[in-house]
Parts: structure tokens; sequence; C-alpha cells
């Protein structure tokens, strides 16, 4: 008896496995066009039925790339399942067929297959180059800066080769028949006589132009978000619920000995004063009740002073985690944008001379892992340990000013070694000029 219902527990999940086979173009297709109804339903709702792209004047630059950044996944997944179904479509036969109709399957007749395809392909097709415009932008900047005369030269094609496995490796590059300024020179010329230079040209600026408005407008994204995520939840998060816990009278008044001795210092520094501004006047004698109540005046504003100290120190450890946390999904979130930051930093990095690249090196390097950079280091951890209420521990502090900068230095000389040897010699060569 237990055979045979084990038997037939098993024979049920297998016919709805090769039911759940059977089925899969037909689940690949709804796929798809549920998702490109949703894109035409997003046309119709905000956009009057028409394409959404960022020359519409209906809603800000924002908004558009917001609704761009659902018709891409939307788009995703109808790609996605339109693969899916040609891939099953492609092991379909005729034996198939047969088993779905003993199975009890019905598939849709094929004019309605033909018209989700059309309407799925109309779709699509609108977005094409739209979606993927942020993305060619760094496609099409494949050119390197040549370094004697800041002319863009195009990637030469033998430069890369083949190394362990599919892994590209550049070489040096080989010495042509004729000098590389003359073939420059006859490549500007081509281009100048082309007929079609003038929108190459405007294309290309369009394309720069753009590149630099998505650059500059996600720096200001990574600065604004965690510093607002920063404020808002220390403000109406976190800041309640620690205002509450530190108003009861068991909450501890200092976080750290340090605020406790900055606090007796005040105190003594504040009965110093008393008795020095009664001497040198010309009043009586400061009784000692008169001197008590005024020491208990300014004890109690001092432990408020501490106190708010003390709960803003804790609202910054948890604020500060909500603008990481923030700052983390940002990234996630953007990795065109970042695309497309990366290509804008290189264009503008391979745009300097080789003198500014040397002073930009040299005082990067200074600042940080300089002869007076210590100092710097110092002021940074002490007011770190402050923002967070932390006290300054000065073992910690002398060990990381011992061996942070040193590896940072290191870091840097390798780098210039690696790889601006490599894509800027004169670069280097005019470093080592100029720190010498």
């Amino acid at each position: 008896m237990n055979n045979n219902v084990v038997s037939e527990k098993i024979y049920s999940f297998l016919l709805s496995a090769y039911r759940w086979y059977l089925l899969t173009p037909e689940r690949s297709l709804e796929e798809a066009y549920q998702a490109a109804l949703k894109i035409k339903e997003i046309e119709d709702k905000h956009f009057n039925g028409n394409k959404i792209d960022h020359n519409s004047t209906l809603y800000s630059s924002s908004v558009i790339d917001y609704f761009l950044a659902d018709v891409k996944n939307l788009l995703k997944t109808a790609r996605m399942r339109l693969t899916e179904f040609r891939a099953s479509r492609w092991f379909s036969n005729e034996s198939r067929q047969k088993a779905a109709q003993k199975t009890g399957i019905q598939y849709p007749a094929h004019t309605v297959i033909l018209e989700k395809l059309e309407f799925i392909d109309q779709v699509i097709s609108k977005y094409t180059t739209e979606i993927e415009t942020i993305t060619d932008i760094t496609t099409t900047s494949s050119v390197t800066i040549s370094h004697e005369n800041n002319i863009a030269q195009p990637l030469n094609s033998q430069a890369i080769v083949q190394t362990n496995g599919n892994k590209p490796k550049r070489k040096a590059d080989s010495t042509g028949v004729l000098p590389r300024s003359i073939l420059t020179t006859i490549t500007r010329l081509q281009s100048e006589l082309d007929p079609n230079s003038e929108q190459d040209v405007v294309q290309s600026f369009r394309q720069n132009q753009k590149r630099t408005i998505t650059s500059v407008r996600f720096i200001l994204l990574l600065i604004i978000i965690p510093l607002l995520t920063h404020q808002i939840s220390k403000a109406l998060l976190v800041g309640p619920m620690v205002d509450k816990w530190r108003s009861s009278e068991t909450a501890q008044l200092f976080l750290n000995a340090e605020m406790e001795e900055e606090a007796l210092s005040e105190l003594e520094r504040f009965e110093e004063r008393i008795k020095f501004e009664n001497m040198i006047s010309n009043a009586p004698p400061i009784s000692s009740a008169e001197l008590e109540l005024k020491m208990q005046e300014k004890a109690q504003e001092v432990a408020q002073e501490f106190r708010t100290v003390s709960a803003n120190a804790i609202k910054n450890v948890f604020a500060d985690i909500c603008s990481v946390i923030a700052f983390i999904w940002f990234l996630l979130v953007s990795k065109p944008a970042i695309a497309v930051l990366k290509d804008f930093f290189d264009h503008v990095v391979y745009g300097l001379s080789d003198s500014a690249k040397a002073f930009i090196i040299i005082l990067f390097t200074d600042i940080f892992v300089g002869f007076h950079s210590p100092h710097g280091w110092e002021v940074i951890l002490e007011g770190i340990s402050r923002h967070w209420g932390l006290p300054a521990n000065r073992d910690f502090i002398f060990v990381f000013i011992a061996t942070f900068p040193v590896v940072l230095d290191t870091i840097f000389k390798y780098w210039i070694f690696r790889y601006l040897n490599r894509i800027s010699p004169s670069a280097v060569a005019t470093y080592h000029n100029m720190n010498e």
C-alpha cells in the first residue's frame, strides 16, 4: 500500500515537471508580453502614448531617468523571456506537440502568438537606442590620448594580444613603416575631407555633453544622498529614540573618561575665574555658600551640555550607518552611471598636460603621505573619535600614523611604476623632475 502511494506521488511530480517543460514556450512568451504591456502602460499613463526619452518636456531629467530605469528592467525581462521562448521553440517537434495534447495542454493559436511577438518587437525596437545610449558612450570612447600633442588616437587593435587563455594583455607598440605623426596627419585629413565629418563632430559633442551632465549629476548625488540621509535619519528616526532613552535618569552622563575630565576641568576653571575676579575687584570676599551656589548652577549647565554632546555622538553613529547603507545602495543601482563617470574621469585626466598630472600627483601624495601628513591624520582621527563619542586612543593613532601612510605611499609608487609609466611615460618623467 505504501509503495503504491509513493509511486503515485513520484508519478504526479514527474507529470507536473513534464507539463511545466511543455508549457515553457507559452510561459516565456506571456512574461515577455506582460513586460511589454507594462512599458506601454507607462507610455500611455505618463507620456500620452509617446516614447520615453530625455527630449520629453513633460517631466524633469531626474523623473525621466526614473522611468527609463524601470523601462530598462522591463526590456531586460522581455528580451530574456524572448530568448527563452526561441530556445524552447527550437527544441519543439511533432512528438512534443502530441505529448502536450495527451497531457491536456492546449497551445494558443498561431495568430495569437504572432500578435504578441509583433507587439513585443514594436515596443522593444523603440528603446534599442535610447536605453543603451549611456552604455554606448563608454564603448565609443575607446581612444587614447597622444601625450606629445594631446591628439586622440584610436586604439591599435594589434596592441592587444591573447595570453593565458582569454585574458587580454597589451604589448609594446610595434614600429611601423611610416612615423606615427604622418599617419596621424593623414587620418586627420581624411576625417576633414569626409562629408559626414560634421555630423560625426556634432554627435560626438552631444555624447560628451551628455556624459559630462550625467557625471556631474552623479557626483552631486553621491555627496547629497549620504548627507541628506544622515540629517533625515538623525532628526526623524534616530534622534527621537535616543532622546527618549537619554531622558531617563539611569542614562550615563559621560560616554568616556575624557568627557568627564573635560567637564571637571571646565568647573575648575570656572571656580578659579570667580575667585580671580573677586580678588581684582573691590567687592567684599565671596562667601563659601554663594560660591557653592554658583558652582552648582555651573555644574548643571555643564551636565546639560555634555548630556547633549553624548546624545549627539550616539545619534551620529546610527545616522552614519544609515548614510553608508544609502551610499552603497545608490552605487549598486547606478552601475551605468559609474561606467559613465569612469569614462569622464579618463577623458579629464588624459586631457591634462604632463606638468598638470605631475602637479596633482605631488599635491595628493604630499597631503596624505608627505612629511607633514601625520599631523593631518592625527586631527582626522581625533575628529572621528569625537564625532562618535569614543575616547581618542593615542596608541592606536600613533600606530595608524606609523603604518597607513607607509602603505599608501607604497601603493602610490606601485601605481606610478605599473600603470602611469605605461600610460604616460612623459608625465612620470615630469613628476620625477618636479619632485627632485
